[in-house]
């Protein structure tokens, strides 16, 4: 156990951090990593990109042709 300690505590960061998941367990390991995963997802802040004015008119135009 002393082993696995010094490992994980030596080479997990904030950045690419190590998770030590209960494996006796299928349901509640992957309920565990469901919410690391989605922890994980929140955290980066995703957005769609902003469009341009000029995009916006574009997608617009592209929309009707595909609505015929």
């Amino acid at each position: 156990m002393r082993a696995y300690e010094d490992c994980l505590g030596a080479t997990s960061t904030r950045i690419a951090p190590w998770y030590v998941v209960p494996a006796d367990d299928k349901k509640n390991a992957r309920l565990i990593v469901s919410r690391i995963i989605l922890d994980s997802f929140s955290e980066l802040g995703l957005a769609y990109p902003k469009p341009t004015a000029a995009r916006r008119r574009e997608l617009l135009e592209i929309r009707k042709h595909l609505a015929r």
